[in-house]
């Protein structure tokens, strides 16, 4: 195949896949005491017994080799108000360890200790389980040690390569739970 036709294939794969909306989650973990956050819409609930999460993490980002050695991350789902989170937190330009969160309230997990951001809509605290290569990522699976509902209202998501929300009359029904 020749690098025309990757390329337009590649492209191709990336609108095809756009079609399909995603959660949008901030990643954080703790190395040599400094938080570390990155977005990530790869993210996924994997299973019930244990109970698993999983994200995908790109072999050239700053989390790549972060996250596994810290062997520890929490995920934050953000809501349809963290827009600017979202985007804040996928600029590889951002300041590193706690300036990157400045603009965001957020309290160390129960379990490990990484951030989570008090305004989103739920979080996984967890510990890493395995880490799979994936092509050009790696798929980092987690034990939900501490996970739970937040205050936020409606989940943000990402679609066809922009942000959107729910319907507005869109209201998750009440749960119970612990916030961190």
């Amino acid at each position: 195949m020749t690098a025309a036709a990757t390329t337009e294939r590649t492209a191709l794969f990336r609108r095809t896949a756009s079609r399909f909306p995603t959660g949008v989650t901030v990643l954080t973990t703790v190395t040599d005491g400094e938080p570390y956050g990155m977005t990530a819409n790869a993210f996924l609930t994997l299973s019930l017994d244990p109970l698993l999460v999983a994200v995908a993490v790109g072999v050239g980002s700053r989390a790549f080799e972060r996250v596994p050695a810290a062997g520890r991350f929490a995920v934050t789902v953000l809501g349809d108000r963290q827009t600017a989170t979202a985007r804040r937190f996928a600029d590889p330009a951002r300041p590193a360890g706690t300036a990157a969160f400045a603009d965001d309230p957020w309290t160390p997990g129960p379990a490990t200790g990484c951030p989570v951001l008090t305004d989103g809509v739920g979080f996984f605290d967890c510990s890493v389980e395995a880490v799979h290569p994936a092509g050009d990522h790696v798929l980092v699976v987690g034990r939900a040690e501490s996970f739970g509902p937040l205050d936020g209202v409606r989940p943000l998501v990402f679609t066809e390569g922009a942000f959107a929300a729910p319907d507005p009359s869109f209201r998750p029904p009440a749960l119970p739970g612990a916030r961190p």
